[in-house]
């Protein structure tokens, strides 16, 4: 509920506050005197747009803000999802400067206007003749007619079944579509695989044949280099290691004449013996190295097909074919076991469908045994709101399974007699409109935890008898919800637990608006004042006292 409000520098308000009750609270005063701006203020703390023509003193920030008790609201769940600061006292708080720049802020923390509105909405629900109701959609009348049948746990049971036989369709639906994707290219993917498979690629098989083709090209000139410096080395008159082998001898004889010597002959010994393998080596490459026609046709052909697979495909290495080699065996897989999982599916979903099926029609079933009495209290409350011919229908045409079940509900309504009730958009005015709905929330008021209810002058067009009645079912809404009333009737004044009165204040340059609580004696003038006119007789007085007595 709204324990405290705060409006500061608001079109015709600098500053007014107010703690209103936690049960009937009305708002009287003159046309003119800011009981709409009040509403004005009110809708920016629920999400409502703004710019700067609603700033009083153009200088200086318009300022919103709202404390509300939000324990009672369920509403700590969309906190956490918003990643907001729960409390049980929250601060809703709205602020527009001199710029036009909005911002908007929930226990200090800046929000989004959407997330000010949806939480809003849970906490305040203005209700006039003038805004689009709710009541003429069918979401609307469903949750009307659930909450008057007391579904709330069959609802939300249902939900899961219903959440779970989606899912199950969805994931039916995706393997289907996926099984036609996988269809068109089947064919055309067992030609690549087969063409794949049958290529035996090996992970490093082609730096092994560009090497080895790169000899086999160039064999005769690699044996000739080869033979050429097995010659210098070993083969010839000159060779190479018959200097070292001579050296070697010579420098062994001196080893004896000091370390230098001996140093230098372990060195040389050294040479000779890496010399030695070098040439071991050398003969052993020259007798491998042969020219072999075919060996290198096979080669180059292993690598073109190689290198044809690799264009093919777009890849660049022979590890991305065999990775595209492997998805295309998952897809065969998949494609060659699709038709089981589709079965699989379609059992599973044609279960759940039986499941969610049966507890529809168990709620619809309670949906539907409410219908009598829901028609007759509406009808009741509707003739002691001055509607005395209404008549109401609640028709209920099934549907497929939707998350809300197998129902589309129909309010009809005709607030004359011999008229047959038709759909309330169609056939209710304004101030009918606006009855009815205050009805349908009358019960709801015994049923759910509704927020805050603002009603702005739904009272136009009745007084009298009605006005009583009106007034005092606001007063039983009031007992268990927190109420706030504009009302011009002194029937509905009388019946609140605190008065408020707005009032234009002329005294300065600038006529502001303001707004006091009244007394017990202010407000048996006021009410009196409401009865007979500016300068109330004390019969209006005595009317008034009576009126509040009976309250």
């Amino acid at each position: 509920m709204l324990k405290h409000l705060l409006i500061k520098n608001y079109a015709l308000i600098q500053h007014l506050e107010i703690d209103p009750s936690a049960n009937l609270n009305i708002i009287t005063g003159e046309t003119g005197a800011g009981k709409s701006i009040m509403l004005g203020a009110v809708g920016l703390l629920l999400g409502n747009r703004a710019d700067t023509k609603v700033l009083f003193n153009e200088e200086d920030k318009c300022v919103i803000e709202g404390q509300f008790d939000v324990k009672s609201y369920n509403i700590k769940k969309i906190f956490d999802e918003e990643e907001l600061d729960y409390a049980d006292l929250s601060i809703f708080r709205r602020e527009i400067s001199p710029s036009g720049k909005s911002r908007a802020f929930i226990n200090d923390t800046p929000v989004t206007l959407d997330v000010l509105r949806r939480l809003g909405e849970r906490l305040m629900d203005v209700h006039s003749q003038h805004e689009t109701l709710h009541l003429g959609k069918h979401t609307y009348q469903l949750a009307f007619v659930d909450a008057f049948a007391g579904t709330s746990a069959l609802r939300e049971s249902y939900r899961k079944d219903y959440q779970a036989f989606r899912s199950t369709m969805q994931h039916l639906d995706q393997l289907k579509r996926e099984n036609a994707e996988i269809g068109k290219e089947a064919d055309y993917n067992a030609f690549l695989l087969e063409e794949l498979t049958k290529a035996a690629l090996k992970a490093d098989e082609q730096e092994e044949l560009e090497s080895s083709l790169e000899v086999m090209e160039h064999a005769e000139e690699i044996k000739t280099r080869l033979n050429d410096s097995l010659a210098a080395l070993s083969n010839n008159e000159f060779a190479a290691i018959e200097g070292l082998q001579q050296g070697k001898v010579l420098l062994a004889q001196l080893s004896r004449y000091g370390k230098n010597y001996s140093s230098l002959s372990e060195r040389l010994e050294s040479v000779f013996i890496e010399l030695q393998d070098i040439i071991r080596e050398l003969e052993k490459e020259e007798d491998q190295v042969e020219f072999d026609p075919e060996q290198t046709q096979a080669t180059q052909d292993r690598l073109s097909l190689i290198y044809q697979l690799q264009q093919k495909h777009h890849v660049p290495d022979i590890k991305s074919l065999l990775e595209i080699q492997q998805s295309l065996e998952g897809k065969a897989d998949r494609f060659n076991n699709m038709d089981e999982a589709i079965q699989q599916a379609e059992d599973q979903v044609a279960q759940l469908r039986k499941v969610a099926e049966e507890k529809a029609k168990e709620l619809s079933k309670k949906r539907d045994a409410v219908f009598g009495n829901l028609e007759k209290d509406l009808t009741s409350l509707l003739s002691q709101v001055g509607i005395p011919e209404a008549s109401v229908k609640i028709t209920n045409t099934k549907t497929d399974l939707t998350d809300k079940g197998i129902d589309q509900i129909n309010i009809l309504f005709s607030a004359n007699k011999g008229v047959a009730p038709q759909e309330v958009s169609k056939v209710a005015s304004g101030g009918e409109f606006s009855r009815l709905m205050f009805c349908v929330k009358y019960i709801l008021a015994d049923k759910v935890s509704l927020p805050t209810i603002i009603f702005d002058e739904i009272d136009t067009g009745v007084s009298g008898e009605v006005a009583m009645k009106l007034g005092g079912m606001m007063k039983r809404m009031a007992q268990n919800h927190q109420v706030i009333t504009i009302s011009h009737l002194p029937q509905i004044a009388a019946k609140g637990d605190k008065h408020y009165f707005v009032f234009k204040d002329s005294s300065s340059q600038k006529a502001q608006s303001r707004i006091k609580a009244l007394t017990n004696s202010e407000r048996i003038e006021e009410i009196a004042k409401m009865i007979g006119g500016e300068n109330p007789s004390s019969v209006a007085f005595e009317n008034a006292k009576e009126l509040i007595s009976s309250s």
